[in-house]
């Protein structure tokens, strides 16, 4: 399916935000997703083959509900599980393992929770009995103390290509550890593998480029974070606005104070330039473009997440003492915006990234450089390149 905001499909997604916003609102702020509920809804499922009883959908699909669990803080494995552990079987190669597994993520009867790092540290080495044993260590892997497969990024005697590896929570040397973090809405766990046996049929090769594949997994968890952080920040706008216009000081609402006018249009600002930016990663993650997906990933990852943290703060400030109230649930979205910022890597360093790739496209090698008729290079008449972006004022370009 062509991923396209403005042809027919988009009016399937408005009618699947409507659905999303009215169900997860009912169970109330920060509360405990009825997984079973979401089974049923087809949101485990959006991005399964229909023949596995999937529903044929696209990531686009996946981001609008990821957004609406944001917008409510509600507590669900959907990232660990959903946008990662469905996004790793439909990345890897069909077999009845992967195919029995997928359809029951789909139907709510399993979790199956990615275990992904950066260059898949975990490897998968043949001991003396030829079996095949798995070791390594990942640190904060969101929802994995709910799994009921982990499935896990390594690599055959630790430099082969990369290959998940499927085994279970419980298994005989895996560990898995909660970690206690500040925000109550998501569960984080350290995951370790000191030789778990992992049989020949658990272990499913990815199609096409694995390495890519690896990363489209890691942009997957990052746009998704910034959907969140994008119905974090809506939802703390509508909220501040509401209540500036109820809370009267000197006789007036507080909302027709100048300063308190100009930190919301700020807020609303904010949010605006995250929802383009979200909504352009979103559609390039649907596409076949890896760079360009890995660009836009980090662009929106870099700006949401940190646009949340600053617009839950001015909500809190602009609540005013009523703000610090943990009745008031404003610390809540801060606290979760906070989280989000920090996984899958922080805004500084998805800048960096974007940095490094501006700068391998955009600075040519001696050779490269075109010349003037009296041999001097083109960028030594007219100053430094103008970097890939600034002249469109983009914020990740920054």
């Amino acid at each position: 399916m062509t991923v396209d905001f403005a042809d027919e499909p988009a009016e399937i997604r408005a009618e699947l935000r409507a659905v999303a916003r009215a169900v997860l609102g009912k169970a109330g702020r920060g509360a405990a997703a009825d997984w079973s509920a979401l089974a049923a809804s087809g949101w485990l499922g959006l991005e399964t083959p229909g023949a596995l009883g999937g529903a044929d959908a696209t990531f686009a699909e996946v981001g609008i509900i990821a957004e609406e669990l944001g917008r409510t803080i509600t507590r669900a494995p959907y990232l660990g599980a959903i946008v990662l552990g469905v996004g790793a079987l439909c990345a890897v190669a069909p077999c009845d393992g992967r195919d029995d597994l997928l359809a029951a993520a789909s139907a709510g009867e399993a979790v199956p929770v990615a275990v992904l790092t950066e260059d898949a540290a975990f490897r998968l080495e043949r001991g003396p009995d030829g079996r095949l044993r798995l070791f390594g260590r990942a640190s904060f892997v969101p929802d994995a103390a709910e799994a009921s497969r982990l499935l896990v990024a390594a690599r055959r005697d630790g430099r082969g290509e990369p290959v998940i590896a499927a085994v279970g929570p419980e298994a005989a040397g895996v560990t898995v550890t909660p970690r206690a973090v500040l925000d109550e809405t998501r569960n984080l766990a350290d995951v370790d593998a000191d030789g778990a046996d992992v049989p020949p049929q658990a272990v499913w090769p990815f199609t096409g480029d694995t390495h890519a594949a690896v990363q489209r997994l890691l942009d997957r968890a990052a746009v998704a974070l910034a959907c969140d952080s994008l119905g974090i920040a809506a939802a703390m706008l509508e909220a501040t606005v509401s209540y500036t216009q109820v809370r009267h000081q000197f006789g007036r609402p507080i909302g027709s104070f100048q300063a308190v006018k100009h930190a919301c249009a700020d807020m609303l600002v904010q949010t605006t330039v995250a929802r383009e930016l979200v909504a352009a990663a979103v559609t390039a993650l649907a596409g076949p473009r890896v760079m360009d997906a890995r660009a836009a990933a980090s662009m929106a990852k870099s700006y949401a997440c940190a646009a949340a943290v600053d617009v839950a703060g001015k909500a809190m400030q602009l609540h005013g003492g009523v703000g610090y109230a943990r009745e008031s649930g404003v610390h809540a979205y801060l606290k979760r915006a906070a989280l989000n910022r920090a996984l899958f890597g922080s805004p500084s360093a998805h800048r960096a990234r974007l940095a490094e790739r501006y700068r391998s496209v955009s600075t040519p090698t001696p050779n490269e450089r075109p010349e003037t008729a009296d041999g001097i290079g083109a960028e030594r008449r007219s100053g430094p390149p103008v970097r890939a972006g600034a002249e469109h004022g983009h914020p990740g370009a920054r």
